[in-house]
Order: C-alpha cells, then sequence, then structure tokens
C-alpha cells in the first residue's frame, strides 16, 4: 500500500493511494515502541539526501527495497531466506508495519529495515540512483474499476522512477492476480528504455516466493497470479 504524499502533487499522475485507517493491535502496539527505534524511519523526517544503509544496517550489503509491505507476511519470510541482503520494506499502514515488527521479532531478523511514508518521496529523495540490486512490487491495490485504473501504481512515470534506481543487472520483480493489470505491468515496465524482461512475457512463479492468504484467495475465486521479472540494461 503506497501513499501520495501533498509535497509532491507533481507526481500526482505517477501513483495514488487510499488512507487506511485502523488501529493497532496490543501487540503490534508493542512492537512498535519496542522496536521502531532501530527498525524504522520515517520518509517525511529524513535528512535530505540519500539514505546511508550500510551505517543504519551496520554492514554493506545488497539493498532490496519491497513497496507495499502491507502486513507482512510475505516480507518477513523472504528477509529471513536473504540474510545476505539489506532487505528494506515501504508501507504506509501503521498497522501493517507493527505486524511485519511481530514478524521480524519471531524470526529474529537483523537484515530487515522499515520505512513508513510515500514511496515516490523515498525513491525520488532518498533513494541514490543505481544503487538499488532489486524492487519487489507485489499484489499492489488493482483498482478493478475501469474508471480508477488511472490510480494504479505501476505507470510509465513510476516505473522510470523505479528502474534509475535500479543497479545495472538490478532486478524488478512485480506480482499480481488481476489479469487486466498484469496486461498493463507487462506493457508498462516492456516500454521502459531502462529495462528488459527476462522472459518472453510472464516469468515462471518462483517457489521461493510465499503464497499468502490473498493470493490463495484468488486462487480459489479463480484468479491466475502473474509474475515479471525485468532487469536494468546498463546506462
Amino acid at each position: 500500500m503506497l501513499v501520495e504524499s501533498e509535497q509532491q502533487p507533481r507526481l500526482r499522475s505517477v501513483v495514488s493511494y487510499v488512507q487506511r485507517g485502523g488501529r493497532m493491535t496490543v501487540g503490534q502496539q508493542r512492537a512498535w515502541e519496542q522496536h521502531w527505534p532501530e527498525l524504522g524511519r520515517e520518509v517525511a523526517q529524513l535528512p535530505e539526501g540519500p539514505i546511508d544503509f550500510a551505517a543504519w544496517f551496520g554492514r554493506s550489503a545488497p539493498v532490496l527495497l519491497e513497496i507495499g509491505s502491507g502486513m507482512g507476511e510475505t516480507t518477513a519470510q523472504l528477509a529471513a531466506a536473504e540474510p545476505e541482503v539489506n532487505y528494506v520494506a515501504v508501507e504506509v499502514y501503521e498497522a501493517g508495519l507493527g505486524q511485519l515488527m511481530l514478524r521480524a521479532e519471531k524470526l529474529a531478523l537483523e537484515n530487515l529495515r522499515l520505512l513508513h511514508g510515500d514511496a515516490v518521496v523515498l525513491l525520488t529523495e532518498h533513494i541514490a540512483p543505481e544503487s538499488l540490486s532489486g524492487v519487489r512490487i507485489f499484489f499492489p491495490d488493482p483498482w478493478p474499476k475501469k474508471r480508477h485504473h488511472k490510480r494504479r501504481l505501476v505507470q510509465p512515470k513510476f516505473i522510470h522512477l523505479v528502474a534509475s534506481r535500479l543497479a545495472p543487472g538490478g532486478m524488478l520483480h512485480l506480482a499480481t492476480d488481476w489479469a487486466h493489470y498484469a496486461d498493463q505491468m507487462l506493457e508498462v515496465c516492456s516500454g521502459e528504455p531502462l529495462l528488459r524482461n527476462r522472459f518472453p512475457d510472464w516469468a515462471p512463479r518462483p517457489s521461493w516466493r510465499p503464497v499468502t492468504k490473498f493470493e490463495q484467495r484468488a486462487n480459489e475465486e479463480g484468479r491466475i497470479s502473474r509474475d515479471l521479472i525485468f532487469e536494468r540494461l546498463p546506462a
């Protein structure tokens, strides 16, 4: 889930959002109070310039960004499976970040950091060009009604921004269970000059990507999940 900053009106054609509320559970609130000072930062409060991820993680390692981590079901498992990666998740839903911190606590994760706020602002102002080893966008809000398609995250300007932050050879991995959105993703990413599809069209579903309850529900409702994996070309 993503948020559009009021400070970035020029990018409103790139990404829209719905600000979903909801109180945190007692456990999520405890996790927030206990772990946020170490694991999390507010995008709106970041100092000017790129984040020093090596300093934040206490080591130099490839940085992988997940945009829209939701309740962290997939994020925590993927971070646990890739201890050699500095895994960063950006999300606007506070309860989701609280739940992700609970999962991180249970798995004793040391390679996960969280950002609360707008991914567009983060990428534009706080991620250096050609610095990310990968970006993952799994099951973003599909905005299924035709009149709302313009609110979808995956649009040309946004994908160009993402591609510019990938290091040469870095991967952009997307997944959705909505057929029309999958087609849009394929068209948009195929049209970005900085990227090339690693497959003729859809990527085989990676065995390492966990099946979330939402994807399982989609399967039960007859919607097929599609993966796309694009690679950043040399400048």
